[in-house]
This record gives structure tokens, sequence and C-alpha cells, in this order.
């Protein structure tokens, strides 16, 4: 398989492992990913850690020799495909971090846009290039970065093809830091830790309610925070949190 799944501490690492081939997603490769995160679904883990092997890219995007005389019924089996495997880090119980080492085009930008939060090395470059060779992103890109960059950046990186590197794409929202340093897994535990030292199911309630206020008015939008935050009131971790803030100490979150 090249794709390789570890647990370091109380995290999981997914790793995109062709590093011969910058990552490059293939078809393979696609289904292995959908496999490892079913897997990685039933793990005892406070967070998924997504990267690729080597330090030259991340995922350099499709296999584009696979791409060579397909017929359109299977270009777009395969395209809804990887829509539905990208889509299960957004069904995943605890959030997922990219951590962008080096090249993230096309496909592999599209799968770390999929991701709850991404992180980039210095020497991070990204970009949905695929207007170059005359198609348009695949795997979500039209979908998720204008969510995340708004709608003329957005078209503007789609419709030039432009790569950015790792500041502007902070400066812009496409990753939520650069990091330094020769551990980038090591770093982005300590980002994650951020938030995974808070309530899982809680998380889980937050997120949710923050992805369907895109896609509803306003109106529609507050009642789903009504909703979700009356679920978050009634669990056993929301009564310890208000207890310790009263009683001036640390709660003692149970995910539960």
């Amino acid at each position: 398989m090249a794709i390789e799944l570890s647990r370091r501490e109380e995290f999981a690492i997914l790793t995109l492992s062709r590093p011969d081939a910058l990552n490059a997603l293939s078809f393979q490769l696609i289904r292995d990913l959908g496999a490892a995160l079913d897997e990685v679904a039933g793990w005892d883990v406070r967070a998924l850690l997504l990267t690729g092997a080597g330090e030259k890219a991340f995922c350099a995007g499709a296999d584009v020799k696979e791409l060579q005389n397909r017929s359109l019924a299977a270009q777009r089996r395969d395209a809804a495909h990887g829509q539905r495997t990208f889509a299960k880090l957004d069904a995943l119980p605890v959030p997922s971090v990219a951590v962008i080492n080096g090249y993230a085009f096309g496909g592999g930008l599209e799968l770390a846009m999929a991701c709850t939060f991404r992180l980039a090395t210095p020497n991070a470059k990204l970009g949905l290039p695929e207007i170059k060779l005359g198609l348009i992103p695949g795997y979500g890109g039209t979908q998720r970065l204008p969510r995340l960059i708004g709608q003329s950046r957005a078209l503007e990186l789609i419709m030039t093809g432009r790569t950015v590197g790792a500041e502007e794409a902070e400066r812009i929202g496409l990753v939520n830091r650069v990091i330094e340093g020769a551990d980038p897994l090591g770093q982005a535990i300590v980002f994650a830790r951020e938030f995974t030292r808070f309530s899982l199911p809680v998380l889980s309630l937050a997120c949710e309610a923050v992805q369907r206020a895109l896609d509803t008015p306003i109106s529609e939008g507050l009642r789903i925070e009504t909703d979700l935050g009356t679920l978050a009131f009634q669990t056993e971790d929301a009564a310890e949190g208000t207890a310790a803030f009263v009683e001036k100490r640390k709660p003692a979150f149970r995910d539960r």
C-alpha cells in the first residue's frame, strides 16, 4: 500500500507514501486512502495528522499519466469516488490536520482542504494547476477553496493555475499557520493540542455548526446553532466545564 498508518501518542498519523512520484494520487492510492480513513474512524485517538513521505511533497496531485485515454464514464465515476473519499474526513469523529510539507498541487491541495485544519512548512507550494491541462479541479477544489478564501481569490487561483507560497497561503487563509523546525509532525501535535484537550463530542458539535453555516441562510444557521448548543449543554463535559470555572480549577473532560 502507498499509505502508512501509525500512532504517535494520542494521534493517528496517515502518510501518503509514494515519494518517488511526489506522493501523487493514483486511483489505487485513493482507494487505499479511503480504507485507511475507515480504519482511523474506529481508533481511539484525538486527532488525525495527514502528511506526505519525504521532504519534497505533501502530494503533487493526480497521477496525470492515468488521466490519458479514459472514457467520460470512467472519469465521472472516479471523480465522484475521489470526492466521496475526501468527504470521509468530514465524517471522522475527530478533527484532522493536514501537514503540508512541500508541494500540494491539484488533488493534493484538495485533500488538504478537506481536512479540518492546514499547516504548512516554509517550503510549501500550493495551487490548483488543472487549468493548465485543460481541466478544472475535480476532487472538491471548486467548492472548498471559495469557502476558505472567498470567491474572488478562489477564481483567481483556479483560473490562472497560480502557485502560492506558505506565507501567502497563510495570509489569505488557505492555511492556518506556517510551522518551522525539523519536526513538522511534532509542531502539528503542539498545534492540535490547543483543541484536543477539550471535549471531543463538543468539538464535533462546534465543527458541525460552522460547516452547516456555509450552506444555509443565517436565520437557519442560528436555529442550527441553538439546537447543537443545546446538545452540548446536555453533555457531562459541559457540567464539568462550568463547575470547574466556578471552582477556579482546570476541567477534567471525559468526552461524554
